[in-house]
C-alpha cells in the first residue's frame, strides 16, 4: 500500500503510519461526553478522523477505528438528574443526537462504538491490576493512580513535573486531600449521594469509573495492549492520552 505519514504528538514530527500486525490499522478515538449537543469544534475532531480512515483505505489499508461513547461521568450524570431521567435515557437521546449529526456530516460509522458502561466489569480488572502493580492506591473509598509510579508520565505532553503537578489542578478527583499527590488522578471514584441511583458494586464499596480510565479498558478490551494510533482532540493530550 501507499505511504501514509502523521504527525506524530509524542515526537512532535512526521511519522509514517504503519500497523504493527501488517494486517489492520488498530485506532482508537476518544468520542464524545454524551450529555448534550456536539459543537462544530468536537466535530472538527470526528471530521480529521473520518478523514484519516479514509486516507488509509484508500491507500490500501484496512482498518478497525473504535470511537467510545462516554455514557457516564459528572456532567451525564448531573444532566440526567436536571432533566429528571434515568441516565441510560438521558445518554441514549444525546447518543441519537450525535448520530443524526455525524450522518449530516456523511461520516462513517466506525467499525465499534463502546459505551463506557458496557465495560464496568473490565475496568474494575484493570484498576485491581494497577493496584498489584503499585501503579494505584485506595483512599477514601475511591482508587488513584499513582503518577510517580510511571516513570514516562509528562513525555506525550512534553511537561516537567511542575507543570504537571499544576496542569492535575481540577482535572482529579475534587477530594485532593486523599490524594498522595496532586498530580494522582481517579482511577474509580467513590458513590456521593449526588450520584443517586447511578453505582456499582466493586471491591472498593459503590463507585463508578473515572474517565480516563473507561477509555483505557475500552481500548485494551477491544484492541488489544497495543494499538497503532491514538487520536482526539488537541484539549485531551493531558491528561486523558497521556
Amino acid at each position: 500500500m501507499e505511504e501514509v505519514r502523521l504527525f506524530d504528538t509524542a515526537s512532535r514530527s512526521v511519522k509514517p503510519l504503519s500497523a504493527a500486525d501488517g494486517k489492520a490499522l488498530k485506532f482508537y478515538a476518544c468520542g464524545p461526553t454524551v450529555y448534550g449537543p456536539a459543537h462544530i469544534g468536537n466535530f472538527r475532531t470526528f471530521v480529521v478522523q473520518d478523514l484519516l480512515v479514509r486516507v488509509w483505505q484508500e491507500a490500501g489499508g484496512k482498518v478497525v477505528h473504535v470511537r467510545n461513547l462516554t455514557d457516564v461521568d459528572d456532567k451525564t450524570i448531573r444532566g440526567a438528574r436536571e432533566a429528571k431521567q434515568k441516565l441510560g435515557d438521558f445518554t441514549q437521546g444525546w447518543t441519537d443526537r450525535f448520530w443524526r449529526d455525524g450522518q449530516a456530516l456523511g461520516l462513517q460509522k466506525p467499525s465499534r462504538e463502546p459505551r463506557a458502561t458496557e465495560f464496568i466489569p473490565k475496568q474494575i480488572s484493570l484498576v485491581e491490576k494497577l493496584l498489584q502493580g503499585g501503579h494505584a492506591y485506595e483512599a477514601a473509598g475511591s482508587v488513584y493512580f499513582r503518577v510517580q509510579s510511571f516513570a514516562s508520565y509528562g513525555k506525550l505532553s512534553h511537561l516537567d513535573e511542575r507543570e504537571v503537578r499544576e496542569g492535575a489542578s481540577g482535572r482529579a478527583d475534587a477530594d485532593e486531600y486523599a490524594r498522595e499527590q496532586a498530580a494522582d488522578f481517579v482511577l474509580w471514584k467513590a458513590y456521593k449521594q449526588e450520584d443517586g441511583e447511578v453505582f456499582w458494586e466493586s471491591p472498593w464499596g459503590k463507585g463508578r469509573p473515572g474517565w480516563h480510565l473507561e477509555c483505557s479498558a475500552m481500548a485494551m478490551e477491544i484492541l488489544g495492549e497495543t494499538i497503532d494510533l491514538h487520536g482526539g482532540g488537541a484539549d485531551l493530550i493531558f491528561p486523558h492520552h497521556e
